[in-house]
């Protein structure tokens, strides 16, 4: 995705001219070896060039710090811009030089999902870290199992489906658990429901789910207005603070957590080059390779930054392979709302895009997809990021206020 695209040949005998030509820049820098099989030494530095003479000047007596000016037969770098650029740059290197043991060199862990199990007769919501193409609902990324633990309890609550892990067995004499006797659960471990109300319950969860709480939220405020029309208004009171508890649910969602095959956006972070900035599309999940903003160019071009964008994005989408499986009138919503299809690089790319937007300062800004791309607020956050302007000091927020 971000290959290194620098190198240079170390020469013990001319160093000082080796270090010379090393920038004084952050970025990712790695050592290959003199011995035929040796494996490179890969680093992530906030000065390529200190991190060199780090590691190829002659060591001091008596230490014990890493020392490769013997072993080295040169580097390879790529300068970065932004640290979400540089950790990409690191996966993709690291993958190439160690297949095996990459993920634990970057400490790279998929991040906490909700998953509803759409296969089982009776669903149930519950926090996983592992995702697969088994036809089941997945929601996220959260900051931590915690995060996603704490969000599911509150979110839980609006709804009457099932907690426990249990066989469901329909038996009448199963005694039930707590949430059943406490109204919160339709209870089908005991033939409480049948299945086909267990079934349009779960699909209301599962729909709030998917829409970030707007299903849930707008059949209530239509049963509020229907209410008060009725001149019920002791009903609208009590579904107004069915509304009020949606919402204090829902306060804790991140922008960030979505159904995975709707997790689409971009990442706008500044580029090593001077006036450039990278747009890092996201489709479903999945990143793509950067599209590169170079306004110094762009400006004197005959065509519109806005115009370059459309194009560029929309031919990344189509290049990535990744697409939308669109729902069939009346089709069945399990299979609407299932994920069908899940790379192998998708837990890294959800894990990569969780740390970088869950960091504290984020740098950069990210902006998501709804009906379509935002292009006129891309383009405002390119210029604040050119200048410095954070989105506090602007007083914009786009579609993804800050952490």
């Amino acid at each position: 995705m971000l290959p290194l695209d620098c190198g240079l040949e170390f020469d013990p005998a001319h160093d000082a001219e080796f270090f010379r030509g090393l920038p004084s820049r952050p970025g990712v820098v790695r050592f290959a070896m003199q011995a035929a099989g040796a494996e490179p030494y890969l680093i992530r530095t906030a000065d390529i060039r200190r991190a060199a003479e780090r590691l190829l000047n002659p060591p001091e007596p008596g230490s014990r710090r890493l020392n490769l000016r013997e072993v080295a037969a040169g580097i390879a770098y790529r300068v970065t811009g932004s640290k979400f650029e540089q950790s990409l740059a690191m996966y993709s290197q690291a993958k190439i030089d160690f297949p095996r043991r990459y993920r634990e060199l970057l400490r790279l862990r998929p991040p906490a999902l909700l998953k509803v199990n759409l296969a089982n007769e009776y669903p149930r919501c519950y926090v996983t870290r592992r995702i697969s193409g088994d036809e089941g609902f997945y929601f996220g990324p959260f900051p931590s199992r915690r995060a996603a633990e704490g969000f599911a309890e509150g979110f839980l609550d609006l709804f009457k489906t099932r907690r426990c892990q249990i066989k469901i067995r329909r038996d009448p004499s199963f005694p039930g658990c707590i949430y059943s006797e406490m109204k919160m659960c339709l209870a089908p471990c005991f033939a409480g429901c049948t299945r086909e109300e267990y079934d349009a319950e779960a699909a209301r969860m599962v729909e709030a789910l998917a829409t970030s709480g707007a299903s849930l939220t707008e059949a209530l405020e239509r049963d509020r207005e229907a209410a008060s029309g009725a001149l019920d208004f002791e009903r609208a009171a009590a579904v107004h603070k069915r509304i009020e508890k949606v919402s204090a649910a829902l306060r804790a969602l991140p922008d960030v957590a979505r159904r995975l095959d709707d997790l689409d956006a971009v990442v706008l972070a500044r580029a090593a080059a001077p006036k450039s900035i990278l747009v890092f599309p996201l489709r479903a999940g999945l990143l793509a390779p950067p599209v590169v903003l170079n306004f110094s160019d762009i400006s004197s071009g005959p065509r519109s930054v806005e115009t370059l964008l459309r194009g560029e994005l929309e031919s990344a989408a189509s290049a990535s392979g990744v697409a939308h499986l669109k729902s069939t009138e009346g089709e069945n919503w399990r299979k609407r709302l299932a994920l069908r299809r899940a790379a192998p690089e998708l837990p890294e790319h959800l894990a990569l895009l969780a740390r970088w937007f869950y960091s504290k300062p984020r740098e950069g800004e990210i902006f998501f997809r709804e009906d379509a791309w935002p292009y006129r607020r891309i383009l405002r956050a390119c210029g604040r990021l050119l200048t410095g302007t954070s989105q506090e000091d602007s007083g914009t927020a786009g579609n993804a206020p800050p952490s």
